[in-house]
């Protein structure tokens, strides 16, 4: 097989891969949404209902404002979506079997979920409506205060395999995954996580009061396409949470692309579960947790990791 041949089978495969677990992750959270709520759902309506929106949205309208910048508000959901991509692209499903299955594998995780702050940003400044820029600037104030942590978890996970590779830090996994062996990593990232993905008590930029900040003015198949990308940096976050902490492919008897599969699928129910449970928190209050707890937590993790390591 050709290097372009097994180039386009990658994107191809990584392509159908996010796009089934977008839709479970819908899936998920109606299902949750309807039990947190106490509210009957069988599993046939369930599976139904991300496809009745989504038609629903490509039949809506797509709403204008006046003066918009046109190019740029379609931009942002291709540029959110590209981002999760590219940071998936980065996971090995298996031994070598990572779409870019690179040595700086990390650096380029946290490059990507970086450009998530450019595409919400975007998002919010392009219709020229109040709402949207209120809640795209609110992203900026935040950034920081979840990227930094995220970022310092994610490279303590590489000391013990001495490499940014991701495929390196799953095979430094075998025997202990990273999760016993870091145990405030997964935590931090999980937190920090819900901040990248705007997801949950961290919706900061599409906040209710805000009447849905930088989508408040979004309606039709942009609608549409922004929700699928802003689900797609959450699986985003739940597949590298199971390659990272919970030891990626590893696991008995079934294959590994299976377990990998399980184990984004229980943190996406975390994330999730998170998203209904947990109150917004306000956004002066984050950026304090966030630079007084999470970072000086997310260094301790590292100086842990690197004292057990010598």
């Amino acid at each position: 097989m050709s290097p372009v041949t097994r180039a386009v089978l990658g994107v191809v495969g990584l392509g159908g891969s996010l796009a089934v677990l977008i839709y479970l992750a819908a899936v998920l959270d109606r299902v949750i949404g309807h039990r947190v709520a106490q509210q009957p759902l069988r599993w046939s309506a369930a599976l139904a209902l991300p496809a009745r929106e989504a038609a629903r949205l490509v039949l809506q309208q797509r709403s204008r404002t006046e003066r918009s910048d046109a190019e740029a508000w379609a931009l942002a959901p291709a540029l959110l979506a590209a981002a999760a991509a590219a940071s998936v692209a980065v996971i090995p499903f298996g031994p070598a079997a990572a779409v870019a299955d690179v040595d700086a594998g990390l650096a380029l995780y946290v490059a990507a979920i970086a450009l998530v702050m450019v595409a919400v940003f975007l998002h919010g400044w392009s219709p020229n409506s109040v709402y949207p820029l209120i809640g795209a600037y609110r992203f900026v104030a935040v950034t920081l205060s979840f990227q930094v942590p995220l970022a310092l978890v994610l490279l303590a996970t590489a000391l013990p395999a001495e490499s940014l590779s991701v495929s390196a830090i799953v095979q430094a996994q075998d025997g202990l995954w990273n999760v016993v062996r870091q145990p405030l990593g997964l935590p931090i990232f999980l937190a920090t996580g819900l901040g990248a993905a705007f997801w949950g008590p961290l919706a900061l930029p599409d906040a209710d009061d805000l009447a849905g900040g930088t989508r408040a003015e979004v309606s039709g198949v942009p609608l549409l396409l922004w929700r699928a990308a802003q689900l797609a940096v959450l699986v985003s976050i739940a597949a590298m949470s199971a390659a990272a902490f919970l030891g990626g492919w590893r696991g008995p008897w079934l294959p590994g692309v299976v377990w990998l599969g399980l184990k984004t699928l229980a943190v996406l129910v975390v994330l999730l579960l998170a998203g209904h449970l947990l109150a917004r928190v306000r956004q002066e209050s984050f950026v304090v947790f966030g630079w007084v707890v999470l970072i000086p937590l997310a260094l301790v993790d590292v100086f842990l990791s690197g004292i057990l390591l010598l």
